[in-house]
């Protein structure tokens, strides 16, 4: 039985039983059956499908703010995640033709050839708490749309959103059997996978998750997207506006309690303007609001579950035992040591040996070190196992380019931070994973090429 437990107060949730191998086996059956059903259907009735889809799914959004609130601890004045789970479905929906269409390479009187792209078949979904509906829509939304079966595996802490998933795209008219939540344990979901029941495989989480994934697909040539998480760093050089750096920033680092893989923890700060961005830093945060996330008046809820937020205390306490000093008083802030609330807190005299500025955090807490000069800003920005984002805040844009071209990671921002473009491709290196989702690479990633080369008759 999986239990979400709430962080809002500790009790359970919801709790659904695990399919046993028998009952898991039958849900990649009955996706296989659809799929090739569905795969037939012409593309434009798949789009228009799967877009009355997501406006089903957003209809009740206040409802599912709610319950992620309870599920995850999301501040329900923040209304969920469906602004942006409509804006990439929207922009995947209509790039489909474009990205989809055949590559014409000849079509003469003597041959025709051609590179089209085919559906894999059944598409498995490893969904995360953080953003259950908005990272997994970055898969579902075009793996539909281009012709494959869905299963959806939520995270135990977002136990219901799959469900809410599935219900709003079969209201929609989706075939039964296309898109199918499941719940799973661990070595029933290993077994699938090294069985080959799945012919795509995309899991956002940890580390060690992704390779636990890579160890489960050994041998089958399954194809993997993995997404794998982040320590995303930010550079704000002498010419950067200062007050749109530190709202971007704070914001980027706080919001959804730091809980966002592209979200900032490390920030390098130009000599020049160092002093006055921490300043200024430290009245932003002062501002948020920590408490129920029911309230429309929280700004900054729990984390989604108390051993989260008690691994970025540790790593607080390790890095102020080692010199760092916390400039946020956590009486402002106040909240019980062994719950999910925990208070924001900015880091200054922190170094890369301490493990706040080294391993993920994925809480609110952020350090911010000076940057003497650009190389030694990149040195620091790629000194990381992670290599999702970077933001970098100046008003030279050929100043930022030469830097964008050296640094480790699979987006570069300049002046913005922690957002996903759905037009350009959401990627990364290093232990942040491999694959792309979002933007025509995203369909590439959901299809196989298929070459014809047709030799016609004289």
């Amino acid at each position: 039985m999986l239990k979400c437990v709430s962080p809002i107060d500790g009790r359970v949730f919801a709790e659904r039983p695990v399919a046993d191998p028998e009952q898991a086996s039958a849900a990649v059956a009955a996706a296989r059956a659809a799929q090739v059903r569905w795969r037939e259907v012409p593309l434009a009735d798949r789009v228009a499908v799967v877009r009355k889809g997501v406006e089903a799914l957003v209809a009740d959004r206040d409802g599912a703010a709610e319950e992620l609130a309870w599920m995850m601890g999301r501040p329900v004045r923040y209304g969920g995640e469906f602004g942006g789970v409509t804006e990439r479905a929207t922009y995947m929906a209509d790039i489909a033709e474009k990205a989809l269409a055949p590559l014409v390479i000849e079509s003469s009187a003597a041959y025709r050839r051609a590179i089209t792209r085919e559906p894999h078949g059944v598409v498995f979904v490893i969904a995360p708490w953080n953003y259950p509906y908005l990272t997994a829509i970055n898969t579902i939304v075009p793996a539909l749309i281009a012709g494959n079966a869905v299963l959806i595996k939520p995270a135990t802490q977002t136990l219901l959103s799959g469900e809410r998933m599935v219900r709003g795209f079969r209201e929609a008219g989706l075939p039964e059997g296309l898109f199918q939540n499941i719940f799973l344990n661990h070595a029933t979901t290993n077994a699938l996978i090294a069985a080959r029941a799945f012919d795509f495989i995309n899991f956002t989480g940890s580390v060690d998750g992704g390779r636990a994934i890579e160890r489960a697909a050994a041998g089958t040539f399954t194809p993997l997207g993995l997404e794998l998480g982040g320590k995303d760093p930010a550079y704000v050089m002498e010419d950067a506006d200062l007050d749109a750096a530190v709202a971007s920033l704070m914001d980027g680092a706080f919001y959804n309690s730091g809980q966002c893989c592209c979200g900032i923890e490390r920030i390098y700060v130009a000599p020049a303007l160092f002093d006055a961005f921490v300043e200024k830093s430290v009245a932003e945060v002062e501002k948020l609001r920590l408490g129920n996330p029911l309230d429309h008046d929280t700004t900054l809820g729990p984390m989604a579950h108390p051993r989260f937020a008690a691994e970025v205390r540790a790593q607080v306490g390790e890095a102020l035992a080692a010199g760092a000093r916390a400039l946020i008083d956590p009486a402002v802030f106040p909240a019980d040591d062994r719950s999910a609330y925990l208070a924001p807190q900015i880091l200054v005299d922190v170094t890369h040996g301490m493990r706040v500025m080294r391993d993920e955090s994925f809480g609110p807490v952020v350090g911010i070190m000076k940057a003497d000069s650009d190389t030694a800003a990149l040195a620091l920005m790629n000194d990381s196992a992670f290599g999702l984002t970077a933001s970098l805040w100046t008003r030279d844009v050929e100043r930022a380019g030469r830097l964008a071209g050296r640094i480790e990671t699979g987006t570069v921002f300049m002046n913005r931070c922690d957002y996903l473009d759905p037009a350009v491709c959401w990627t990364g290196c290093k232990d942040t994973g491999r694959g792309a989702t979002l933007s025509e690479l995203g369909y590439h990633s959901l299809t196989r090429p298929k070459s014809h080369h047709f030799r016609l008759p004289a």
